[in-house]
């Protein structure tokens, strides 16, 4: 039994109910709160396995009119990789439209995780991509 929701103070209680398999829910760069609404609350031996969704955060982290100045967007590659290099989430996942973002998805199966410097840019991406796209779509 799998259970999917934005909402992430929810899952403190799907976890005392014990009876979830898998967790679905959005985690991205831009998107953290699991880290402290639901991560620092899993046990790893007994709790649910997590599955990502919105990793590119519906492609605003591939748009470099979302971008810091002077530094480049993520690729998608790299915002499975983010989400990926998170022991707790141990499937992302990817909505390709061709072969070749395919490919690019699958090629972080035999990726590093993201560290030091590469997460620091990632996170730096994140919270102005999270800034900046929030600020929009409050004015439009």
């Amino acid at each position: 039994m799998g259970i999917s929701s934005h909402q992430r103070p929810l899952f403190q209680g799907f976890l005392k109910d014990g009876f979830y398999d898998v967790f679905h829910l959005r985690y991205n760069a831009a998107h953290r709160g699991a880290e402290k609404d639901i991560f620092p609350f899993l046990n790893k031996k007994t709790d649910p396995g997590i599955v990502s969704f919105t990793n590119t955060r519906w492609g605003d982290l591939l748009k470099a009119k979302n971008m810091p100045k002077g530094i480049q967007p993520m690729s998608a590659s790299d915002c499975y990789r983010f989400s990926l290099s998170n022991p707790n989430v141990h499937v992302a996942i990817s909505g390709p439209k061709n072969d070749k973002e395919l490919e690019s998805a699958l090629c972080v199966l035999g990726s590093d995780p993201v560290s030091g410097n590469e997460m620091e840019k990632f996170r730096k991406i994140g919270d102005h991509v999270h800034g900046v796209t929030t600020l929009m779509s409050y004015l439009s």
